[in-house]
């Protein structure tokens, strides 16, 4: 039982100090050094062997799933801010390379080989937050078309300033519209849902029947110990998809590849 507290305590240890350095970076914008240190411990965290052990053995339990929950929701809060704060620094052409983007930046490289994207492919990406780095380098690597949807303003406004300073603004478009008015749904041959959309079966309802036959799905999500920083997928998919797991290697979140049956059958 010592072991499970000291897990407790890590969990509520960590959402105490990113749920005040967030606050104190709304204040003081040295502070997102800070803040930024500390989501790089999480990531840490989450990837050490010792730590998802811990969670095989307690995870299960009321008390850590309360305060894993809890962690997961301060973490999110504050990545968001964090982004935007990163934004800005991207606009102002100012900003400093940190763990979280390094990791990141090699997740998406790796996710590119397995997911087939080329200049012809037409991507959506649900999710794109206001720094979205993914998106970027999506259209930076293979010259696909993007279009990044969020439904926070805010994030939408600065992701189209990003790519518009880097130079990308002719490959990427930015919409905060629901994905029923979304027209390109229909014509994109791939699309990723990110780690931090909260009801990614809900999403995939809502592609149901207005996606091409052959359209390729990469749902990013984190079960587990990496539930702390991701939305987990806790339910099966229904008998309309098939799924692939792929590995992110050390990164912080898991990904899937999702394809309608029907394309299966019809590619056979």
């Amino acid at each position: 039982m010592k072991s499970k507290y000291a897990f407790l305590l890590s969990l509520r240890s960590l959402e105490y100090e990113i749920k005040q350095l967030n606050a104190y970076a709304k204040e003081h914008e040295e502070c997102f050094d800070l803040l930024q240190l500390k989501l790089d411990s999480l990531c840490q965290f989450m990837t050490l062997e010792e730590n998802d052990r811990q969670w095989l053995a307690w995870g299960s339990q009321e008390e850590i799933q309360l305060y894993g929950t809890q962690l997961r929701e301060t973490s999110v809060q504050a990545l968001c801010e964090m982004e935007k704060y990163q934004s800005a620094l991207a606009i102002e052409n100012r900003l400093n390379v940190s763990e979280y983007i390094e990791i990141l930046s090699q997740s998406v490289r790796s996710e590119l080989r397995d997911f087939q994207l080329d200049p012809h492919s037409k991507v959506l990406f649900i999710g794109s937050g206001a720094f979205p780095l993914s998106a970027l380098t999506i259209a930076h690597e293979t010259g696909a078309e993007v279009v990044c949807l969020d439904i926070d303003p805010e994030a939408v406004e600065k992701g189209r300033k990003v790519a518009d300073t880097w130079g990308l603004a002719d490959r990427i478009v930015f919409s905060g519209r629901p994905i029923a008015e979304l027209s390109f749904v229909s014509k994109a041959t791939h699309i990723i849902i990110a780690s931090l959309v909260r009801n990614k079966l809900d999403i995939l309802n809502d592609l149901k029947g207005r996606i091409q036959l052959d359209t390729r799905i990469l749902m990013r999500y984190g079960n587990g110990l990496k539930s702390l920083f991701n939305y987990p997928v806790e339910e099966e998919l229904s008998d309309d998809w098939r799924k692939t797991s792929i590995s992110a290697g050390k990164g912080f979140y898991e990904t899937m590849i999702i394809e309608p049956k029907h394309s299966v059958i019809q590619r056979r």
